[in-house]
């Protein structure tokens, strides 16, 4: 059964990569051992849904880059999709030259398949090539008066967020509810888990729908559902860049949300293309890159970039990391291993 949702996992990948660029010879009939040398080289990128729109712009800067230093054109077949699910299909088989997702523990997934050898943490900003923070987006005006989280287990109000066993930036909004709750109790005299717990139950009771990923919630939202989407602040600012009217709520407890990328070091060796998918992912540290993410709305992790896009964001007193709730390892056993506080909020316990 696990082989066969594996299989399931890839083919549902692959079947979703739209090649951008398909001009020159077949990569495919280039050797290995010679790929990253060859006149045309192809490079498959595997990414969750939100920075979609900014690697539109990324990829060809990329492209005319590379082509003027080397004279090599660069193809790239690109897949978008919730978080979890790319980081368990590239685990499972989907060959990914390079993965860029919502958080580490999707990075450490593919990691702990033996297909990353290298220590991605080494490279610039501790390998996150963007920041955002969790925010809360509601219709235009703000109607239901909504400020914070204990507003959103109040009855009559309709929540969205995705499923956080699919979607990485689903784990990011839970994170958020959960530790804000701890940072509320801590503010009352004790550090409280249990009732950060009953806070996102209570919220819970609210949703109207779990989508598999941050932008499928976000399109139930601009569907007419609900009255506020729990999502990336990015996703909220991309938004309204684009001519939405959402009003944008950042509580005073939120968590500050790191998203990493990383070579899939045994794929781009396999298909002969180390060289570039390197030198892609150190672009994406580039101030050109970070400028294009700022564009859409993310937090640039460049100090110079984020300084010039700082109008944009509102950082509240109370933000804090996930060290906050013990690090990843720490917030998978307590939040979404089989069994825990999830599952049991879901089962109604």
């Amino acid at each position: 059964m696990k082989n066969k949702t594996k299989l399931a996992l890839t083919s549902l990948l692959l079947a979703s990569m739209t090649v951008l660029t398909a001009c020159g010879s077949s990569s495919t009939e280039t050797t290995a051992a010679t790929m990253d040398d060859a006149r045309d080289v192809t490079l498959i990128l595997g990414a969750y849904s939100t920075p979609q729109e900014a690697f539109k712009v990324i990829i060809p800067a990329f492209q005319k880059q590379w082509k003027e230093k080397t004279g090599q054109t660069v193809n790239f077949q690109e897949s978008y999709e919730a978080s979890g699910t790319q980081a368990r299909a590239i685990a499972g088989g989907f060959e990914a030259d390079i993965a860029a997702l919502s958080l580490e523990a999707d990075i450490d997934t593919i990691q702990k398949a033996g297909l990353i050898t290298t220590d991605w943490r080494t490279k610039p900003h501790g390998g996150m090539i963007t920041d955002s923070v969790a925010a809360l987006g509601t219709r235009e005006g703000n109607p239901k008066h909504i400020k914070d989280w204990e507003d959103l287990a109040k009855p009559g109000i309709g929540v969205l967020y995705p499923n956080p066993k699919t979607s990485g930036g689903a784990q990011w909004d839970v994170n958020a509810i959960y530790g804000s709750g701890l940072k509320i109790s801590e503010e009352k005299g004790k550090k409280d888990p249990a009732y950060a717990a009953d806070l996102l139950k209570r919220i819970q009771k609210n949703v109207k729908a779990l989508d598999k990923s941050g932008r499928a919630s976000m399109t139930t939202f601009e569907n007419g559902t609900g009255d506020v989407v729990v999502t990336y602040e990015n996703e909220l600012i991309g938004r309204n860049l684009e001519g939405q009217h959402y009003n944008i709520v950042v509580p005073n407890y939120t968590i500050l949300i790191e998203n990493p990328a990383a070579v899939v070091d045994k794929n781009a060796d396999k298909h002969g293309v180390r060289k570039v998918a390197d030198a892609f992912v150190e672009f994406l540290w580039s101030a050109e890159a970070q400028k294009a993410f700022a564009e859409k709305g993310f937090r640039s992790v460049d100090p110079t970039v984020a300084k010039q896009y700082e109008a944009q964001y509102k950082t509240p007193a109370g933000l804090y990391d996930i060290k906050y709730l013990g690090g990843w390892d720490q917030v998978r056993k307590d939040l979404y291993q089989d069994g825990a506080l999830w599952d049991q909020i879901l089962a109604g316990k």
